[in-house]
């Protein structure tokens, strides 16, 4: 691997944080996060025309640019800094790639133009379980997070040449307003159970209902959607089970999620850093005490850690199979986030615990990104058993024994 970025890499993240300089600050941000569709819509346009940030990852000859994850982690490291509320994550990381890999030729000719324009916008329902299981991260690989069989989650039921899909999921990123939901749906019964990816183009599909939640960070929307016997195409093969394919491909949004949150870190060290040159007590500024630099010496060199994790898990997811490594870094990203936005309320005292304070928005993403696509545990126990590390460790054990 080589750490140094290339001139390209370069310009194009120097590119997003010039446009988002101009046109994210923090009111911008939160004026953002309080519209329908919980996104500065004409910036998102303008952010998929230029710097073409919808089709980052996107292959050409489906009008994408063509670059990998790596380049994609650069931007939604920018992303995160800003707290841009946008549809990058849920389009760009998750549904582009999806499509890209599962989908037919005509599903990649009809979906992948529009996506990477930012023309439509993507979300993955994933009924019974987060994203993270959803793409072998935490380790339930039995399916349940599409309904296993059971009562819940989406069912799929053939109607003739078609399919059918019945359920509901709560907690989809983006899923009030994207024009392409990818239902994850069980099918085959309880016994033959199998689960499957379903193209739903909710505009004007009769049954189809969805609202969005009140959650704690406004700007990260989620939603509640309601299928009712709504016409579905599975995604590729319908005979194709998802789960070791979606496995696989962990590594792309596990690379891109711990970049975010290292951004989201990084910013909310900053500022506190900013805010500790200037506060003064005693006659001095907070900063010059010794306890103070060594509380933030601490969180650089955590923010530090879980970059260059990043940087490697973004490497990794584009020369192969890496979900492993991808749910490692995201631990670390998930954790130095918490870790450093909870320290830059303490060190703001009083004005830190106040919602109107800037840093409360880093500090609300922080905490609700470790509950979506957490927990950090679960991150790492099951990177550790995909390394046989516990396997061996019982081994050595029973040789001592």
């Amino acid at each position: 691997m080589d750490a140094a970025l290339t001139a390209e890499q370069i310009e194009i993240r120097r590119t997003v944080r010039e446009a988002l300089l101009k046109h994210c600050a923090t009111d911008d941000v939160r004026a953002a996060a309080q519209t329908r569709a919980g996104y500065d819509e004409a910036l998102w346009r303008q952010l998929a025309d230029r710097p073409g940030l919808a089709g980052l990852a996107v292959e050409g000859r489906y009008g994408g640019a063509g670059c990998g994850p790596t380049e994609l982690a650069l931007v939604c490291e920018e992303t995160g800094q800003a707290l841009l509320p946008s549809p990058l994550l849920a389009t760009a990381a998750v549904t582009a790639p999806l499509v890209a890999a599962l989908g037919s030729e005509e599903q990649r000719a009809v979906f992948l133009p529009r996506l990477a324009s930012g023309e439509l916008t993507g979300a993955l329902v994933v009924p019974c379980g987060t994203l993270p299981e959803a793409f072998g991260l935490t380790g339930r690989e039995d399916g349940g997070w599409s309904g296993g069989g059971r009562a819940g989650g989406v069912q799929a039921r053939r109607d003739g040449d078609g399919w059918r899909l019945y359920g509901e999921a709560a907690q989809v990123l983006d899923g009030h307003s994207a024009g392409l939901l990818l239902v994850a749906a069980h099918t085959g019964g309880y016994a033959r159970g199998r689960t499957l990816l379903f193209a739903v183009r909710p505009e004007g599909a009769s049954g189809v209902a969805r609202r969005r939640l009140t959650v704690l960070d406004e700007t990260r929307p989620q939603a509640r959607v309601q299928l009712r016997d709504v016409p579905a195409e599975p995604l590729g093969d319908a005979g194709r089970d998802v789960r070791a394919a979606m496995a696989r491909l962990g590594g792309v949004p596990a690379a891109v999620l711990a970049a975010e949150a290292v951004g989201v870190a990084g910013r909310a060290l900053e500022q506190t850093v900013q805010y500790a040159r200037v506060r003064e007590q005693f006659g001095r500024p907070i900063g010059s005490f010794q306890a103070v630099k060594h509380r933030l010496a601490d969180l650089y060199v955590a923010v530090q850690a879980a970059r260059s994790a990043a940087y490697y898990a973004a490497w990794a997811a584009g020369n192969g199979p890496s979900a492993a490594i991808g749910g490692l870094a995201l631990a670390q990203a998930l954790e130095a986030a918490r870790l450093v936005t909870g320290e830059a309320v303490q060190l703001h005292g009083g004005v830190g615990v106040t919602w109107d304070h800037d840093v409360q928005l880093y500090f609300k993403r922080a905490a609700s990104d470790e509950l979506l696509f957490g927990p950090v545990q679960r991150l790492r126990e099951h990177a550790a058993q995909a390394a046989g590390l516990f396997a061996a460790a019982m081994r050595r054990e029973t040789v001592v024994l």
